[in-house]
């Protein structure tokens, strides 16, 4: 049996080997719906769960696009534009409902997303995906505190559990069961407040947009 340290080593492995799609690995050409899903099968396979998943299906592009998370395409075909914002709900989709993502989205898409000057949808997910370093520093730190803290827990249960190996499994999966704990509590807490960011966002509307809604 691996020993929380172990696991969570393991999983800091992986994490290194996770990055993002640069924009110059997207095709400066248009795309048919089948080589849209190819490519981001291919680019983000290591982001899946199981090797079966699929990263991006037909029905996923043609209910974004129905919810308003991502223009229709041009005769059939999706620019690099459309490869940006498509890669942006990827992250978001298992976070947010769709009504948040439109929320959030819905200036990026109007003001940058077939932007002739100032910024480019390019230039902002550049600019958002350059934090992507730090980010996974701080993550890295942040993980290792919470570990930490967890191994620190259920000291003094020793009569608690049997005084043998299977005593010793006991206490160590329970301070996996406190590390998970810390870590679904993190995640609550970030979506409450990217929930009650949409939400100010969407009473911030004038009337008439709430109305089209």
């Amino acid at each position: 049996m691996k020993t929380n340290e172990e696991r969570i080593q393991s999983l800091l492995s992986h994490l290194d080997g996770l990055s993002y799609i640069k924009p110059e690995e997207i095709p400066g050409i248009q795309l048919y719906m089948d080589q849209v899903t190819t490519f981001m099968d291919e680019h983000l396979q290591s982001t899946k769960r199981y090797p079966e998943d699929k990263v991006l299906t037909k029905t996923m592009i043609n209910n974004y696009a129905k919810n308003n998370l991502l223009p229709p395409p041009v005769k059939k075909k999706y620019s690099k534009e459309h490869m940006l914002m498509l890669i942006f709900i990827y992250y978001f989709k298992n976070l947010l409902s769709f009504n948040d993502i439109e929320q959030l989205f819905k200036p990026v898409l109007e003001h940058h997303f077939a932007a002739d000057s100032g910024l480019s949808l390019e230039d902002i997910y550049r600019e958002v995906f350059s934090l992507e370093n730090s980010q996974m520093t701080r993550l890295k730190e942040d993980v290792a505190a919470k570990l930490q803290a967890a191994e620190s827990t259920f000291q003094d249960t020793e009569n608690a559990f049997p005084d043998n190996e299977e005593g010793k499994n006991q206490q160590e999966y329970l301070r996996l069961f406190a590390f998970i704990c810390e870590l679904s509590f993190d995640v609550y807490l970030k979506k409450q407040m990217i929930e009650m960011l949409a939400d100010q966002l969407r009473s911030e509307e004038p009337p008439a947009d709430k109305h089209r809604k």
